[in-house]
């Protein structure tokens, strides 16, 4: 929702500061469109949602902020990439060598939009998020991505809100609070999808879980490896251990949860934070309080020769040309 003049203002100023830009890509103004459009034929359940920005509004939105920030010469994070429009984007801008981030997150691989259409309300409405999930086939193709390196590390995109709440909007999607869960499930969903199916192999399970994230946010490697002087954050992943999902036995606060009866192979049983065991046995062993704080130094390694590539292009220009002005 920020004009090309805004984007480019805050592109700029990222690039000074040495600054990841974030950018969700939708096109704001054909949203608002599509949901006016929706509305008008009648449309208020939560399969309005997906229907009023469709994958071509992520498409565009994705390929703008990628030249944008192309021509600002500056690097560029992709966040929830939810379907092939925009991973394709993000691949032609990658091919080109431009730095481009991309991130899917975990419903965008595990789900369809089919949940949308359920004809129980509360069912449908936790579903609602954005840019939406996709209908079939989007997510197989993020998953492709995801193994060939087109799309580099899997967030969650985690806002929850319960059905109390997202009915707030039961006689208008526009109104349904947007968020589904997925820090809980991300870890045991991203093994089964990918590594228990040999899409990818048990260190690219590491890379875009753990290891990517830390490089690209700057905090590696204080995390995202397991070598002296890092902070001991571990898990222990058991790949013979099976789970299910369901909302009466996650952690969220929230009664429902878009993967319910989900079952799957891959199970985190040890959890290690700062060197000191934290799960086990199912039993969370945390005290209020011990979270530290993480600073993110700016210029990470995105930004490495920006300067040079900079400075080519200014060579490159011929300009300004130096003209004499006629006597006559």
């Amino acid at each position: 929702m920020v004009n090309d003049e805004l984007l480019l203002e805050g592109l700029k100023r990222c690039k000074s500061l040495g600054a990841l830009a974030m950018v969700h890509a939708e096109n704001g103004d054909a949203v608002f469109e599509g949901q006016k459009r929706m509305i008008q034929l009648g449309i208020t359940g939560p399969e309005g949602h997906a229907l009023s920005r469709p994958p071509l509004l992520e498409g565009e939105a994705t390929a703008r902020a990628i030249r944008l920030a192309g021509f600002v010469n500056t690097p560029l994070y992709v966040v929830h990439v939810m379907s092939i429009d925009a991973m394709e984007e993000i691949a032609k801008a990658r091919k080109s060598g431009q730095r481009v981030v991309g991130e899917p997150v975990v419903s965008g691989l595990a789900l369809d939009d089919s949940g949308l259409w359920d004809s129980d309300f509360t069912t449908a409405s936790k579903y609602v998020m954005s840019p939406p999930i996709r209908a079939s086939g989007h997510g197989k193709a993020l998953q492709d991505a995801l193994s060939n390196g087109v799309l580099q590390l899997v967030g969650t995109d985690h806002c929850v809100f319960n059905s109390t709440q997202k009915a707030s909007g039961i006689d208008d999607f526009r109104k349904i609070p947007n968020g589904v869960n997925g820090i809980e499930e991300r870890m045991h969903l991203v093994w089964d999808l990918m590594v228990e199916s040999g899409q990818i192999s048990v260190t690219d399970y590491v890379r875009v879980t753990s290891t990517e994230c830390a490089r690209i946010f700057n905090i590696y490697p204080r995390k995202g490896a397991i070598i002296a002087g890092s902070d001991a954050d571990i898990i222990i992943l058991n790949p013979n251990s099976t789970f299910e999902i369901n909302a009466r036995s996650h952690h969220s606060r929230t009664d429902t949860n878009v993967y319910e009866g989900r079952r799957g192979k891959g199970k985190v049983e040890v959890t290690i934070a700062g060197g000191r065991v934290v799960w086990e046995n199912n039993e969370l062993k945390v005290v209020p309080g011990s979270g530290k704080y993480i600073e993110m130094a700016p210029f990470s390694y995105l930004f490495s020769g920006i300067d040079r590539a900079d400075a080519s292009y200014l060579s490159s220009l011929n300009a300004p040309v130096k003209r004499f002005k006629s006597t006559t």
